[in-house]
């Protein structure tokens, strides 16, 4: 984007300023309407990648397959057994409020209440099943009798360990959910169930006698959607900490009220149009409006660096705010794209709720081209700035300049170099320790919540005290018809269900011929030596017929029996366990007509999501960095931009690896969004850097003082942002769920080290590739001054009088481009200023303004040989070129306030002081005047 292009723009919404802050503002009054119907939204189908084998095997046979979407409910009696009359009075109220609970499939509630909980037994008459309470039992008047007939049923029937703890201190209740609810025929509510088992469930029935223990897929949901609202308390706390820091940053209320303000309205205006498109939001996209929210601070920052920069010279508030507009709008429409794209690159994750992530995301990054780019300039345009505030913006800016003017000796090229080799050695030391990076959670229980919390508390009690649980990996065996009474089908999956059995990590294996076998025993007088599949036909259908559950081990026709492989805890590592050895025999024992499919249950989705997140991870990074390296390729068109921007950037990511290694923080849904996201604001601190350090190499500085120069200009704003930002999100690891606590780390981090390797590592890779592969700059300007001076530029020297001749005179056109209006009389003034004080030709001196007018032409190009004039003019040189270049401005009759204010800067820049610039304007216009 040209000059004078971003020019005429900033002529435009300058010049409608107030309509466009009122049009702002009543859109923000209508998002803000529609953001507070916002509500938090969450579905079991959300989670899946739908594309993946095992969940294709998952949705296939979603409704024979139960275990994936599945509650427990847990009732203990605080002293004692069960066995008691009180308990079992108890325990049947509870399972008749679990089967009343909206989305619970009725069918499937099973208890030691329930009429498909039954007891096989063998007599001289027969095999025969019955309830293992009988229906006829009274809840409320059990006998000891009754209860030690139950007691014997629990035993004999195989319950204890599955619906019975081990030690008989609790008792299970177990249902399948359904994703609506029958009652109204409209998607089930997890929240709303979730508030539902809290309530009425454990509400109800947990008191000083019994402990009810939750667990399940909406327990869960609801136990992260109760703790994501604990994150508007820490978006709280950031927001007052930035606020602090703005304020201290910028020394103005209303500067920093702005900048919030601005930040905050893209938020609303986020919120405003998910609820317009229908979406809600997840528990784990709702730490995204507050990355959008700093995001903003980011930008924000640099426009107040540039505000205040302007105000410190006298410029007033448009002219600070058009200032600051013009710079900012090119290079940071360029990053707020880049963050965009990046962040666009998660909806290729095939998860609906990394998709909806990814459109927050995005929808939050695109507004900030408006709130942040315009808005806030605009809002800045009306802001009175007293002399007061202009003092002390100066001092300010002068002890910032002060701190960072020791991290311009980056810039001396033998430091360049070591910076370059210890971040070489840590690329290499961090791509080592990230290479094992695990993926998936890494403790037992819901790896969204704390280990301490109590959905993990109440797993890791049912894991310790039943053989059953709900780690359930499900594979689908899928047959001929009528292979539950084929034996050769039945040992070959009996052969794989006592395979599964050995594997570490596996508790339990339930499957149909496993069932059978034992049910032989008791059809052969409990001899155990009778544990087999019988061979023949008839015998198979004899114990089927009396087998109880025996719909959940097989589909109606026998092509269908599902083996349910029971984990020991839901680590990433526990899965990968059970799914390669399921793999394992598959390849080696095949068996015609067998099919062993991967997978159902929790556990097998799980396992889907770990290996999409694996798969993606290296997807979205590439795709991520092909945007970046395309993108800084196409602005800078300079392969050393692309490098020296991109190479810092992948350290940090690679940093970023090795931090999560370190921490024990595992590559999850939530923390693969944080790399990328990451990757999206690193970028903003190298496109800002490097964008000032291309504008001052344009300018005629060698390489050393351009980087010194841009950091003196922008690198308190980085790290100010940066350290704003990471002291922000790191309140998140106070979160009492753990992704977030997770993900407030990691930003953090990378925060930091994004913004170290673009004050450090940047700069010295500039430095150093400037020096390998120098940058042609033997243009129409550099003939000129070998003419001038009589031989080539290239044996120049610093401030020889040819050079500060040169200077000068460059100087002076230069200015008079400062308001983009270049007119004939200002031209002319110009030859002639140049040929009388320089003695030029007025062919050399014509040549030198055309040169001049092709530099205005190039992005972001301002002065050119300001450093010459400031570091080798005396005093009285210096104030005889400003004079010169007020007499070029005032030349067409007129000084536009944007001129003045550059001007002003300029004066600033080679060291003359506010009064000096108007005593020297005030006597040029006196002159003409006479």
């Amino acid at each position: 984007m040209g000059k004078s292009t971003i020019k005429r723009i900033e002529d435009m919404v300058f010049g409608a300023r107030a309509v466009i802050l009122l049009l702002l503002a009543a859109v923000t009054v209508v998002a803000g309407y529609y953001a507070t119907q916002l509500r938090l939204s969450t579905g079991f189908d959300k989670v899946l990648p739908l594309e993946h084998e095992y969940i294709k095997t998952f949705q296939e046979y979603r409704d024979q397959i139960y275990g994936s979407n599945s509650v427990i409910i847990v009732l203990e009696p605080k002293e004692g057994t069960i066995w008691t009359p009180e308990f079992f009075k108890t325990y049947r109220g509870l399972t008749d409020d679990i089967f009343f609970l909206p989305g619970v499939s009725r069918s499937t509630v099973t208890s030691l209440w329930t009429s498909n909980v039954k007891f096989i037994e063998i007599t001289e008459f027969g095999a025969g099943g019955e309830d293992v309470i009988d229906s006829r039992v009274d809840p409320t008047a059990l006998t000891p009798e009754e209860l030690a007939t139950i007691e014997e049923h629990v035993v004999r029937g195989g319950f204890v360990g599955r619906l019975v703890a081990n030690d008989f201190k609790g008792a299970m209740v177990w249902a399948n959910l359904q994703d609506y609810n029958p009652a109204t025929g409209e998607s089930l509510d997890y929240f709303d169930l979730a508030n539902k088992l809290e309530t009425e469930i454990r509400g109800k029935y947990q008191n000083d006698d019994y402990t009810v223990r939750i667990i399940g897929f909406t327990k869960a949901m609801g136990d992260m959607a109760q703790g994501a609202r604990a994150v508007f308390t820490f978006f709280a706390i950031a927001f007052v900490l930035t606020a602090l820091a703005l304020y201290l940053y910028s020394r103005s209320v209303l500067l920093t009220g702005a900048t919030l303000l601005a930040s905050l309205t893209s938020v609303v205006w986020q919120f405003g149009v998910l609820k317009f498109l229908g979406y809600g939001i997840d528990p784990l996209a709702i730490l995204v409006p507050f990355l959008v929210f700093a995001i903003g601070v980011s930008h924000g920052v640099q426009q107040i660096n540039r505000v205040t920069a302007a105000i410190s010279v006298g410029a007033t508030s448009e002219q600070a705010a058009r200032a600051a507009f013009t710079a900012l709008l090119g290079p940071g429409a360029m990053a707020l794209t880049a963050t965009l794209i990046g962040f666009g690159t998660l909806y290729l994750v095939p998860i609906g709720m990394i998709q909806e992530l990814a459109i927050v995301a995005s929808i939050g990054v695109g507004f900030k081209m408006v709130t942040n780019l315009i808005m806030l300039p605009l809002i800045v345009s009306y802001i009175p700035f007293g002399e007061g505030y202009a003092r002390r913006a100066a001092k300010a800016r002068e002890f910032r300049l002060r701190v960072m003017e020791r991290l311009g000796y980056i810039a001396n090229p033998a430091i360049s170099v070591a910076v370059l080799c210890v971040a070489g050695v840590l690329f290499v030391l961090a791509f080592a320790g990230s290479r094992d990076l695990p993926i998936g959670a890494l403790h037992a229980g819901v790896p969204e919540l704390r280990e301490d919390s109590r959905y993990n508390i109440d797993s890791r009690a049912i894991t310790e005290s039943y053989s059953l649980g709900l780690n359930i990996l499900v594979v689908a065996v899928e047959a001929p018809v009528d292979a539950c009474v084929d034996y050769p089908t039945l040992d070959y999956l009996h052969k794989f269900s006592w395979y599964m059995e050995n594997v570490p990590g596996v508790r339990h294996v339930t499957s149909l011929p496993s069932s059978i076998a034992s049910l032989n025993v008791l059809f052969n007088e409990g001899n155990l030596k009778w544990h087999t599949i019988p061979k023949a036909q008839e015998a198979l259908a004899q114990e089927l017929a009396v087998m109880p559950g025996v719909r959940a081990l097989m589909n109606d026709d026998c092509t269908l029996l599902p083996a349910m492989i029971f984990l020991e805890d839901a680590r990433a590592t526990t899965i990968a366990t059970a799914v390669d050895a399921v793999k394992t025999f598959r390849n080696e024992n095949q068996k015609e007509d067998v099919t062993l499919r991967l997978a159902a249950g929790n556990m097998g989705v799980q396992a889907a999501v770990n290996e999409v997140v694996e798969r993606s991870e290296l997807t979205m990074m590439v795709l991520v960095y092909a945007v970046v390296i395309v993108l800084v390729g196409v602005a800078f068109r300079d392969f050393r931009a692309v490098i020296s921007c991109c190479l810092p950037l992948a350290l940090a990511t690679f940093l970023g690896y090795w931090f999560m290694d370190a921490m024990g923080i595992g590559l999850t849904l939530a923390t693969l969004s944080v790399m990328v996201l990451a990757v999206g604001i690193g970028i903003d601190y190298a496109i800002y850097t490097h964008n000032r350090i291309q504008y001052h190499l344009a300018s005629a500085r060698d390489v050393t003082g351009s980087v010194r120069v841009t950091l003196l200009e922008t690198g308190m704003a980085t790290v100010f942002t940066a350290i704003t930002l990471a002291v922000g999100v790191s309140t998140w690891a106070f979160s009492p769920l753990k992704f977030q606590a997770d993900m407030g780390l990691l930003l953090g981090f990378m925060f930091m080290t994004n913004m170290i390797v673009a004050i450090t590592v940047l700069p010295a890779l500039v430095v150093v590739l400037n020096r390998v592969f120098p940058q042609k700059r033997e243009g129409h300007l550099d003939k000129i001054t070998g003419r001038l001076k009589g031989g080539s530029t290239s044996t120049r020297t610093a401030a020889t009088p040819e050079t500060k001749r040169l200077a000068a005179a460059a100087l002076l056109v230069e200015a008079a481009q400062r308001d983009d209006e270049f007119t004939g009389d200002e031209r002319a003034t110009i030859i002639r200023v140049i040929g009388e004080k320089f003695e030029l030709s007025p062919e050399d001196a014509e040549a030198l303004v055309g040169v001049a007018e092709q530099r205005q032409r190039l992005p972001y190009g301002e002065s050119v040989f300001t450093h010459t004039v400031a570091g080798s003019f005396t005093v009285e040189e210096r104030k005889e070129v400003l004079h010169m270049i007020w007499e070029v401005a005032l030349a067409d009759g007129r000084v536009d306030f944007v001129e003045d204010v550059m001007i002003a800067r300029l004066a600033a820049e080679i060291g003359l002081d506010k009064a000096t610039f108007d005593a020297i304007r005030a006597a040029v216009e006196a002159k003409r005047q006479d």
